[in-house]
């Protein structure tokens, strides 16, 4: 781990050698339970620093927010898999609040075993789908930020994030590079859904060609009771744009 901080330079990061210590004990465990679980197909360990936990803290170049420890965010990581971004976030910027949440069970007891490894605190695995939890009081328009590296239509993945938001916060979606015309088909969707694009920001990540897009949705009105639909509905049927 010893060029992590290297690469978090240019965003202003600096980590700890504590900090440091847990990224190689999360590498660990990551590495060591995937062979027995499908957590991820990365496992060059050159390769687990820049693709999941450099482009996880990524999140930091465009919404700076999360690096003020004095601002309270209370922060989602929807479909968060292996940990990704939540538990790098909640690594390099302890002072954030974090739900991850996934709907397999076991990669939730995966994260657990993270979490109590690390010793972090104000974190928590949640095991549940995105249409269910979105529509429990407990879960629904609660978060300031809700995160998600999951691979989906920008229009479906809308219809999972938006309703966890309260109103005056945001929603980002980590997204490959070319993402113009998912953006632009979705525009109808974020907008029935409370939400407003207010941005799509680029980068690189440091020391490699690779090109990460961040799509940013603010929340600008609650969530129509009827989103979002019941279970594989958004999937299948995502909200489609307004043909005029």
């Amino acid at each position: 781990m010893n060029n992590l901080n290297q690469k978090l330079y240019q965003w202003n990061i600096e980590l700890t050698d504590y900090q440091i210590t847990q990224f190689e004990t999360y590498y660990n465990l990551l590495i060591e339970t995937n062979k027995v679980m499908n957590l991820t197909a990365i496992t060059e360990k050159q390769e687990v620093i820049t693709k999941h936990f450099v482009d996880s803290l990524a999140l930091a170049a465009v919404y700076p927010d999360i690096c003020d420890a004095d601002k309270s965010i209370k922060l989602l990581d929807l479909g968060t898999g292996a940990g990704f971004p939540g538990i790098p976030l909640k690594i390099a910027f302890p002072h954030l609040s974090i739900t991850l949440m996934d709907s397999l069970n076991k990669r939730i007891r995966f994260l657990q075993s993270v979490i109590d490894s690390l010793e972090l605190k104000d974190i928590h695995a949640v095991h549940g789908r995105a249409e269910e939890a979105g529509r429990n009081v407990v879960y629904r328009e609660q978060y300031d930020l809700c995160v998600s590296r999951a691979v989906a239509n920008l229009s479906t993945l809308s219809e999972y994030c938006i309703p966890f938001v309260k109103p005056g916060g945001k929603c980002i979606s980590y997204k490959a590079a070319e993402v113009e015309k998912e953006v632009e088909e979705a525009e109808t969707a974020i907008h029935i859904l409370g939400g407003k694009l207010t941005a799509v920001k680029k980068l690189v990540l440091p020391d490699t060609d690779i090109e990460r897009s961040f799509v940013l949705m603010d929340k600008i009105k609650a969530t129509p009771k009827p989103y979002p639909r019941k279970a594989g509905t958004a999937s299948r049927e995502p909200i489609k744009k307004t043909v005029r």
